[in-house]
Order: structure tokens, then sequence, then C-alpha cells
């Protein structure tokens, strides 16, 4: 439940985020998003926060973290580190919960409802503890992936479940068809020299 007059913060676990459209099959407009939010109440701040690899001289990451950063997203970064599992694959690790538990816990005494988009279970204590703060949390992720993208204990501790796929038509960005699929852009024709 919104209430025009609360004060909110949302709270983007970029990584589950990514994994969780990604299952459902779409991806995330974050200009909408925004938008959606500030109609819902009075956003003061939107964290997304994201492990960067340093190593790649590019990084996929990098043009959305710029778009986030200057269309007023805090942004909060710090690098992923690499690492060869025991079956000599290649992993990436660059887990973001403290920082965005520590922020949350900061910001709790100046919002009246926080916007967590996460379904990572290590969240339900985080969740817990802004409730005993006053502070009603809504979790945003989803049950309709295979498997559900959110942990359950998380889904109960939270005062509301916000179905990311219900959020879709509001929140997504629209697809684009393959290049094959696309209609053929007709070619002017050339002026008749009669």
């Amino acid at each position: 439940m919104f209430y025009k007059d609360d004060r909110l913060a949302l709270f983007i676990d970029g990584a589950n985020v990514h994994a969780a459209c990604r299952a459902l099959g779409f991806d995330i407009d974050y200009k909408l998003l925004r938008q959606e939010f500030m109609r819902r109440g009075k956003l003061l701040r939107a964290f997304y926060y994201t492990a960067l690899l340093e190593s790649e001289e590019y990084s996929p990451l990098r043009p959305l973290v710029d778009w986030l950063q200057y269309n007023g997203f805090t942004m909060v970064t710090k690098p992923a580190r690499e690492y060869v599992d025991s079956q000599g694959r290649r992993k990436v690790k660059g887990n973001m919960d403290i920082e965005l538990t520590i922020d949350a816990m900061e910001i709790a005494p100046h919002v009246d409802h926080i916007v967590l988009f996460s379904g990572d279970g290590d969240f339900r204590r985080l969740v817990e503890s802004l409730q005993r703060k006053g502070v009603r949390v809504s979790v945003v992720s989803t049950i309709r992936a295979t498997p559900p993208m959110i942990a359950d204990d998380l889904r109960r501790q939270a005062d509301n479940f916000i179905e990311l796929d219900e959020l879709r038509e509001v929140i997504g960005r629209p697809a684009r068809e393959p290049r094959e699929l696309r209609e053929p852009v007709a070619e002017p024709e050339p002026e008749s020299t009669d």
C-alpha cells in the first residue's frame, strides 16, 4: 500500500533484478520505473547497487551505470572480484548486500516507505529491522519465474510483495524485434529525368 505523502526510497539490487527480469523475459526502463514511484509517493532517493569488473576495458554495464547516475539515481558500485572455481570455471563475485543494508539503515529515519528490488533472502533481517524502526517495506521480485526469484521468508517478512511481472506494462522497455523480422526500410525511388 502506497500513500501520496509517503517519503519513499528505492533500493535496487542490480544483479538480482537483472536476473529476475531475464527470467521473465523483459528489461526495465529505469526512467519509467522512477516516474512510477514518483507517482506513488514523494521519492527522496533511488539507489542502484552493482559490482563492476575493472579488468575489462569495456563493461556492458557502464552505459547503464552512466545513464542512471546522470538521471537522478544514486549509484553504489564496487570492483567485482574474478576467480576460478574448483571446476576451472571463471566466476565473478561482487556482493553488494552490506552496502545496501548500511544505506537503508542510515536513510530509515528520513523515510516512511522503502521499496527493495531484490529477492535475496539475506535481506529478511534488514526488512525486519527497518520495520521495527517504523518503516514500511515493499519487496519487488518474482514468484512467476522458474524457479521463483524471491526467498519465501523475505516475501513473508515484507509489508507488501510486488510481483515484478505485474509491473512489466508500466516499467518494461518495449521489446525489440530481431533484425531479420523488422520491416524493411523502403529505399527512395530515384527521380525520373524525363
